[in-house]
């Protein structure tokens, strides 16, 4: 099966994802975006190569000059169609999806990911089959080399860190790129920031040693090396090396949602600004309770990146994100970007002596449960509806399915954009509070 939403397209490439299928995608992506360059890139899985000569191929038929960044992190594509006159662009990759998939985001001109009603258009021009018109010329591929370099000088110049200070620490940092494609990107961004970098699965060839989610259940090993060397923390990212996730000096998982709370909490004690943070209906608490202590506004969206920075635009916000350790910094591009997220992270652990767990601890806490349930077994409107009176005591949310909201405490239940699954997510003071609110849904299930 093809999941198509506004995250893109993603399949399972043996039989659905297949080379002739994409290139019904490279035509319409050509009739869709007006004349001009296109960029591109893609992550490391095995069936990106293939199917990357395959997309670019047919718009070079078609007269289009493609520049290709290679294998490099998604936001470092969408970095470099901010940073050009380029007038999109697509990235091959399945995020978080395991090996046997592979897709592709469209991109537009902004370096932001096509909305709903672009989505619409491209899938509804490609299930046309559009006739290829061949251009009078052929057009061309031009290899970026330095894409990554110029992300990283970018990260680097960003206005709400001191990259002096940072680099004076010569933090001790363990990198887990899950042999994606931030494999060589963030490395050489944390040595760029003075890091001693010790690497962990930094190999770019698509052989995801462990869970392709920067989950705590899959970071095990990052944390044991972490650990046992003594390292100020340990950072792990997501295949298509958007998202961040943290280890503490102990060894032990702040968690993803923790990302954007410290690269927040970083940021208002260098800019002092009065900001309003944009997250999704599914981010931690913990960035409501971080505004309220410093007067500033949390503002929330339905899940998904463009949806946030859709939201971002409309309040003219400058730092968003989603908990699943995506940052989103509009000074360096409007999307999720683990080198952004890194180097923030940096920047808070460098305005103090206290190392990253006291710097946890000081935050507000709360534990989050993640849960989810497979389409095939529930028709998801119908639990919907048959949950939707349950928590009778709740504030309830139906932007993005269904959320039960209290002071202290939430729970979500929404389909996902990129897998036929259903995602069930509560977050409580206590760990068992979450639980319970996860389960008493899974009991109506």
């Amino acid at each position: 099966m093809l999941i198509r939403s506004i995250s893109g397209v993603r399949g399972i490439t043996d039989t659905h994802f297949t080379p002739s299928v994409i290139v019904n995608y490279a035509r319409a992506l050509h009739h869709y975006l007006p004349k001009g360059v296109i960029v591109c890139g893609r992550d490391s899985r095995p069936s990106g190569k293939e199917l990357q000569e395959v997309m670019a191929g047919e718009l070079v038929r078609l007269g289009r000059t493609i520049v290709d960044c290679g294998i490099v992190p998604t936001p470092t594509v969408q970095f470099m169609v901010n940073d050009s006159e380029a007038i999109g662009g697509y990235v091959i990759t399945a995020s978080h999806n395991p090996i046997d998939w592979n897709g592709l985001k469209f991109l537009r001109s902004d370096s932001t990911f096509f909305n709903s009603d672009d989505c619409k258009n491209i899938f509804e021009l490609t299930d046309q089959n559009i006739d290829s018109i061949l251009a009078d010329e052929d057009g061309l591929v031009w290899h970026e080399k330095n894409s990554i370099q110029k992300h990283i000088i970018s990260c680097a110049s960003i206005g709400c860190i001191d990259l002096n200070r940072i680099q004076n620490r010569k933090f001790k940092i363990v990198i887990d790129a899950v042999n994606g494609a931030g494999s060589i990107a963030i490395p050489k961004l944390l040595e760029t920031l003075g890091c001693d970098v010790i690497k962990l699965n930094c190999e770019p060839d698509g052989n995801f040693t462990r869970g392709t989610e920067p989950l705590p259940e899959h970071l095990t090993e990052l944390g044991q090396i972490v650990a046992e060397k003594k390292a100020d923390a340990g950072f792990a990212v997501d295949p298509d090396a958007d998202r961040l996730a943290i280890i503490n000096e102990k060894g032990e998982p702040i968690g993803e949602e923790y990302t954007l709370v410290i690269a927040a909490d970083g940021y208002l004690k260098e800019t002092k600004r009065r900001e309003n943070f944009v997250v999704n209906l599914s981010t931690s608490l913990a960035i409501d309770k971080l505004a309220d202590k410093n007067k500033c506004m949390v503002t929330r969206s339905a899940v998904g990146e463009i949806n946030v920075v859709n939201k971002m635009n409309e309040v003219n916000s400058e730092l968003g994100g989603e908990g699943n350790g995506g940052v989103i910094l509009r000074e360096c591009h409007l999307g999720r970007d683990s080198l952004v997220a890194a180097t923030m992270v940096l920047n808070r652990m460098s305005l103090s002596d206290t190392p990253l767990s006291q710097i946890h601890d000081a935050l507000p806490r709360f534990k989050i449960v993640k849960d989810k349930i497979n389409v095939d077994v529930v028709d998801v409107d119908k639990v919907i509806k048959d949950v939707s009176s349950l928590f009778s005591d709740a504030v309830v949310d139906r932007i993005d399915g269904i959320k039960f909201i209290w002071d202290d405490r939430w729970v979500h239940l929404r389909k996902s954009n990129t897998e036929p699954i259903i995602r069930i997510y509560a977050e409580a003071p206590y760990h068992k509070e979450a639980l319970e609110l996860v389960d008493k849904i899974k009991t109506i299930i």
